[in-house]
């Protein structure tokens, strides 16, 4: 018996995705995980007076690199812009106010560049 509850703990363990998720006290949701290759992102998103205020973030940690982001808000396309990582962090950051209708929302973000994405969404 001692096996199959060690078994069974490992295959739970093992569900759990490669991101972080949280909420804090402000009803902010943080996401965040590994691109396809060696970058990282980070998806948050609050209420903040009746809107959406939302941040997609790549850290690349390489300076002058051009990725193409989209964010999209229950599956249409809110921003679709190409933002270059910067010193000193080699990282860059897209933020938006959208709409906030009643309900859940689900937010989702895409980052490319030759050769690697970055996707991630959450709901709030």
């Amino acid at each position: 018996m001692k096996k199959i509850i060690s078994l069974t703990a490992l295959l739970a363990l093992l569900a759990v995705p490669a991101s972080s998720t949280g909420k804090d006290g402000d009803g902010r949701v943080v996401r965040s995980g590994d691109c396809t290759g060696a970058s990282n992102w980070k998806l948050k998103a609050k209420p903040d007076d009746g809107r959406l205020e939302v941040e997609f973030e790549v850290d690349q940690n390489r300076n002058d690199v051009e990725w193409h982001v989209k964010l999209k808000r229950n599956g249409k396309t809110v921003v679709s812009t190409k933002r270059r990582t910067r010193a000193p962090s080699g990282s860059l950051s897209v933020e938006k106010r959208i709409a906030n209708p009643a309900g859940t929302d689900k937010i989702s973000a895409t980052a490319t560049r030759d050769g690697e994405t970055c996707r991630g969404s959450l709901s709030v």
